[in-house]
């Protein structure tokens, strides 16, 4: 008789090979999704940037109203679940005239993220904060989450 099928042996080896390979390979993708959420992050302030900056251009007045994101730009990704809320800050003294800022939502993905608070404001410098303080993260790590590592 000629039986076909997977003996008890083979069946552990093949779930231990899966095992091992998973023991690798679910760090390694957690890690892509938070260099892209990091990623998505930057670029929709980016986008907002440029949305304000038109906005400003288009206003007759110095108002100095704060300028409204339009739907799609106070949130990132604009599609699908939102990872962080973006918003335009008033003027200060040393923002330039608007800060944008993109806060990881509360109960999301990011958290408990080490890169916090992204903050780009109209003079270009842009920096990372924890989301509880006002206070930057040093300039190396700041410089990483911007380009999505960290």
């Amino acid at each position: 008789m000629n039986e076909k099928g997977f003996s008890l042996l083979e069946l552990m080896i093949a779930l231990g090979v899966a095992a091992i390979i998973a023991t690798f390979s679910i760090p390694a993708y957690r890690a892509h999704v938070v260099k892209a959420h990091r990623l998505d992050a930057a670029s929709a302030l980016l986008r907002a940037v440029q949305f304000v900056e038109t906005a400003r251009l288009a206003q007759t007045s110095e108002s100095g109203e704060v300028i409204a994101l339009a739907s799609g730009l106070d949130r990132a990704p604009s599609s699908g679940a939102a990872v962080y809320s973006v918003a335009v800050l008033p003027e200060t003294s040393t923002n330039g005239g608007y800060a944008i800022e993109a806060v990881p939502v509360a109960a999301g993905a990011m958290q408990h993220d080490v890169c916090g608070v992204f903050v780009i404001d109209a003079t270009g410098l842009r920096w990372n904060r924890p989301p509880d303080a006002t206070t930057p993260l040093d300039a190396a790590q700041s410089a990483s989450c911007w380009a999505g590592k960290s």
